[in-house]
């Protein structure tokens, strides 16, 4: 047989069994997904507020109270941003419905015109058609979709909490813990590349909250000076919570600022026509293009060392996946993975092998 075909059968069987054992890991997460979704936000947030129960400890504070004052905090500031952005859209709603209505009416007239001709009947018998398609089984499926929904939300709400306590109080003997799973020999090499895969993550999060922060402020600094030029108008109202909506929606990469950006466009043309309105969809792309060819590269590229194609298509393949959960764990995942895998082929584990193993093993 020639050496080729065996090469080629030695890779292709290996490759197989790779495969397999990722398809058998992908199967145990959908089953467990219940689970796993809110243990994967509390690594997230643990990657966050990681480094400042630490400094709070380094200043004397008691961990617990560190813990505490972390996580009371986040959810502070994150309770304090979903407020403010409800009461503005509250306090802007009337005036945003009542503008719809007319804007719809001016849909109205131009679909009536050339080239479409479809007239104010045309369009309604489309509209119910399209209501009618909705059946009454369909409406009731979907309210005891919503109501579960909303348990399993509480439910994984309540497990990302207690996980995120958890990881922040003992982290360190939760991750030895998993090392001793391992056999002895491979315990450097888990150790090393797990940590490495930490640091990794801490990054991460740091730069994906920079990048949120510069889409929201480029869409909503954009938006305010769309206002500025049509302040005859009353200028662009909701800048606060779209930039807010912006500034969330950004961690998710790629697509996110575009999604929550969509929404900037909805109100400029809204309330002030189509002009502004395809103005602000060029802020959007404009915003996305600097993250995707600036931000992208130079900021995440260098601190998770992924190359921004490699970003593009984990988050394309998380999205098809897993939906908006999946776009939201891609890049980490793939950083991760990414980071461990180069360092256990490095081989620098080996020369770290002894401090690493009586470490370990000493918590045996």
């Amino acid at each position: 047989m020639p050496e080729g075909v065996k090469l080629a059968g030695a890779w292709a069987w290996r490759l197989l069994a790779i495969a397999a054992v990722l398809v058998v890991i992908g199967l145990l997460i959908i089953v467990l997904r219940e689970i796993i979704v809110p243990f994967m936000v509390a690594i997230l947030i643990s990657a966050l507020l990681v480094p400042v129960v630490n400094w709070l400890v380094r200043h004397r504070w008691p961990k617990a109270l560190a813990v505490l004052v972390a996580l009371v905090a986040t959810l502070v500031v994150v309770a304090g941003l979903i407020t403010l952005i409800v009461a503005q859209v509250r306090s802007g709603y009337p005036d945003l419905q009542a503008r719809s209505l007319v804007a719809f009416e001016q849909f109205k007239t131009f679909l009536a015109g050339e080239p479409f001709f479809i007239d104010s009947k045309q369009l309604q018998d489309y509209i119910d058609q399209t209501l009618a398609s909705v059946d009454n089984g369909t409406i009731w499926s979907g309210a005891v979709t919503v109501s579960t929904t909303a348990g399993h939300f509480l439910v994984g709400l309540l497990l990302t909490i207690f996980a995120t306590i958890f990881i922040l109080i003992d982290g360190k003997g939760i991750w030895n813990w998993i090392v001793r799973i391992f056999p002895r020999r491979a315990r450097p090499a888990i150790d090393g590349s797990g940590k490495a895969g930490w640091l990794t993550l801490t990054t991460f999060v740091k730069v994906q909250i920079f990048v949120a922060f510069v889409d929201a402020v480029g869409i909503g600094l954009g938006a305010f000076i769309l206002g500025l030029f049509y302040r005859d108008q009353g200028g662009f109202p909701l800048v606060i919570p779209i930039a807010i909506a912006v500034f969330l929606g950004s961690f998710i990469p790629v697509v996110g600022a575009v999604v929550t950006g969509i929404f900037a466009v909805f109100v400029a043309l809204v309330f002030l026509g189509p002009v502004p309105a395809i103005i602000m969809l060029g802020i959007v792309l404009l915003v996305q293009q600097v993250e995707g060819h600036i931000l992208q590269p130079l900021v995440m590229g260098s601190a998770v060392k992924v190359h921004p194609l490699a970003v593009v298509f984990a988050v394309a393949a998380g999205s098809g996946i897993a939906g908006i959960v999946g776009a939201l764990f891609a890049v980490p995942v793939v950083a991760v993975a990414n980071v461990m895998v180069t360092y256990i082929a490095s081989g620098k584990w080996r020369t770290q092998s002894r401090p690493l193993k009586k470490d370990v093993v000493s918590q045996v």
